[in-house]
């Protein structure tokens, strides 16, 4: 007959839970994979194979009885590490639909706003357009597979310890709100230089020739040279959306 204590299982069970929770906390706040139209067991099945593969990278685990108030306070510092990293790529995909809102806004184009049901926000034309484009470069650059090494990494930076709070003093997460601000106006500069050259020269015209109605010819052509610009512009998205993810995967590793 087969028989194992409870120091055995707990033994068992501890280097797979603090793991696996950290997965599943990312893969809850994660853009892309936390979306609605994702099941809820394909993101638990993920955050368990996830964390069984990398059994063999990770540092030795702290065995603790799970009904003990130290687990509890592991379960948090999991759960806060997860969403943290999960907030940390979603903080780049904000910075990357901020410039497309602010692109929008000097061609004219933010009225045409509209609900999204994806995310169960207001957006707008040109901000869910620079969402999407961001979203298929995510994956064509192996971004996921770079949050896989930054979560397996995390563990090293950020070891399973008795205080779930430490992480946040270390990392400062609530600073990463500004850099949304930062990034998105980076990387909307070239676009926003042109419109306002447009909007300059319009402004010229407007006092050359006053019996042209700049209102009608206006919006066409800000549209115009919005739309030029972001077509040549978006082959040089990957390398500021590159840099700016590897920035912040940067602070789990």
């Amino acid at each position: 007959m087969i028989s194992f204590t409870e120091a055995q299982l707990t033994a068992w069970l501890t280097p797979l839970l603090w793991p696996f929770l950290r997965a599943l906390a990312l893969f809850t706040s994660l853009p892309v994979f936390s979306q609605r139209s994702v099941p809820m067991r394909v993101k638990v099945s993920l955050a368990f194979f996830i964390a069984l593969c990398s059994q063999a990278t990770l540092p030795p685990m702290p065995v603790v009885p799970l009904d003990s108030a130290a687990a509890f306070m592991l379960v948090i510092q999991q759960v806060l590490i997860g969403v943290s990293l999960g907030f940390a790529v979603r903080v780049v995909f904000a910075a990357v639909e901020f410039a497309g809102e602010i692109i929008g806004l000097q061609m004219g184009l933010n009225f045409a706003g509209f609900f999204d049901p994806a995310t169960a926000s207001q957006g707008t034309a040109s901000g869910r357009f620079f969402g999407t484009i961001v979203g298929f470069l995510f994956i064509i650059i192996n971004g996921h597979l770079a949050i896989i090494a930054a979560l397996t990494k995390s563990f090293t930076a950020f070891p399973v310890g008795p205080e779930p709070f430490a992480f946040l003093r270390a990392v400062q997460v609530h600073s990463w709100g500004a850099d949304i601000f930062t990034m998105g106006l980076w990387i909307a500069l070239p676009l926003v230089g042109m419109l306002l050259f447009v909007n300059l020269v319009l402004g010229v015209i407007s006092r050359v020739a006053p019996q042209i109605n700049i209102f009608a010819i206006g919006f066409p052509i800000t549209l115009g040279v919005g739309l030029v610009g972001m077509l040549l512009t978006l082959p040089l998205l990957q390398q500021p959306f590159t840099m700016a993810l590897e920035r912040m995967l940067g602070h789990f590793q």
